[in-house]
């Protein structure tokens, strides 16, 4: 059994960022916590609620006797926006949300892991090179040098990157985690679909390259699937990574 709480931060400069929390019954000591930054949603902008009526928070903050949290990127659910495309604000939305889980007592600052999918693994690429101190970043179905994405996209998304990122140098270079790969020290998981028609596998192959070059740790799950990963995935590859990780063995120092 979970509590689900739902909360209105302040993304630091008075915009609204909105964020939900399941928290197992009867937990004790301070536990870890995974927070999901969710993806494109085809215009739906629900947001984080998404991972609340789906059960996925709930099911997370059981199996792993976790927090388990999702964040609305700007724009989205109750996050004040407008919409940057993984932009700066995004990112700032998203650390606001890993600051308010780390200074709650009932979780263990140590043992944060952020996970992204498609679109928020976009973002979420680009704050583990920001944020000091998480445990893992799991990334799934992502994009990582937004410009070559950009170029060959469809255009319902071409058209999106444009309104709402911009098309210039700096716009792509703050959205693409490839290029700052030096900065990233956290154990990362990739997760991507070998047949995904909308984030080419590639874009994952060079990130996995990048991060080992620059010395981090990482893994590269390619999966026969496109760019909706199965649910035996959370199961057989995630879920795994994730015991090991927020294992209290593993606690960082």
């Amino acid at each position: 059994m979970t509590t689900i709480n739902h909360h209105i931060i302040d993304r630091g400069d008075g915009a609204a960022v909105e964020l939900f929390q399941a928290h197992p019954i009867g937990s004790g000591e301070p536990a870890g916590a995974i927070l999901f930054v969710h993806g494109n949603q085809g215009g739906q902008l629900t947001g984080a609620r998404e991972l609340v009526d789906r059960g996925t928070l709930s099911t997370f903050a059981v199996a792993m006797n976790v927090t388990a949290a999702a964040v609305s990127q700007p724009g989205f659910g109750a996050s004040d926006g407008p919409c940057d495309f993984c932009g700066p604000n995004t990112q700032d939305a998203i650390i606001a949300a890993l600051n308010a889980l780390k200074n709650q007592p009932s979780i263990d600052p140590g043992r944060i892991v952020l996970y992204g999918h498609s679109r928020g693994a976009v973002a979420a690429g680009m704050v583990a090179a920001r944020y000091d101190g998480l445990r893992a970043v799991i990334l799934s179905s992502g994009v990582y040098d937004l410009n070559a994405f950009h170029m060959d996209c469809a255009d319902g998304l071409r058209i999106a990157i444009e309104t709402e990122a911009g098309q210039s140098a700096q716009a792509f270079h703050a959205r693409s985690a490839l290029f700052h790969a030096d900065k990233i020290t956290t154990e990362t998981l990739l997760l991507h679909g070998r047949h995904d028609d909308r984030a080419l596998v590639e874009q994952a192959e060079a990130f996995s390259v990048a991060l080992e070059n620059s010395g981090g740790k990482v893994a590269l799950e390619v999966l026969e699937c496109g760019h909706r990963l199965p649910a035996k995935t959370l199961k057989d590859v995630v879920e795994p990574f994730l015991k090991e990780v927020l294992s209290a063995k593993h606690l960082m120092h």
